[in-house]
């Protein structure tokens, strides 16, 4: 729709909705039935599973038409992935590299490196940037090390 940002290198599969304002970066993947309303930025890298859903109001009336200013923005940072059918709720960000596992309801911030899943979705341990969940020292078998991140939930490379 109008207004709408995609990157270059984008693959944007069948039946996808993207909405006026959505952002996409570079190299976004987003499979077939993902639906982008108002409000989301994704940046590089991201991946999203068939059906994902983001939503933008957290309290819709059919007869209360909302403006953009109304509605809370969503922020999925650089790598993340995010699983078949997923639901993130709007006013939220995924942090860089967090993985969502499918069908899982994102109702809170998710932190870097983050592996999320369930419903509600929780913190079910951590994963690399290739992906692989990491071990109890937060070490990957590609070599990568990470370290807890102050004052967030999250990690960040320890190398």
């Amino acid at each position: 729709m109008d207004g709408a940002v995609l990157g270059a290198g984008c693959n944007i599969c069948d039946h996808v909705f993207v909405e006026n304002g959505v952002r996409l970066g570079e190299n976004v993947t987003v499979k077939n039935g993902v639906l982008l309303f108002t409000g989301v930025t994704v940046e590089d890298d991201v991946f999203l599973g068939p059906g994902c859903v983001f939503t933008n109001d957290l309290r819709p009336r059919a007869a209360i038409k909302k403006g953009a200013d109304e509605l809370l923005p969503t922020v999925v940072r650089k790598g993340a992935t995010i699983g078949a059918n997923a639901t993130i709720v709007c006013g939220r960000e995924i942090g860089e590299y967090a993985f969502v596992a499918a069908g899982a309801v994102v109702a809170t911030d998710v932190g870097p490196y983050a592996f999320m899943a369930g419903n509600p979705a929780r913190r079910k341990g951590w994963v690399c940037e290739c992906a692989d969940r990491l071990d109890a020292d937060l070490s990957c078998g590609c070599g990568r090390h990470y370290r807890l991140r102050a004052g967030v939930d999250g990690l960040e490379p320890a190398d």
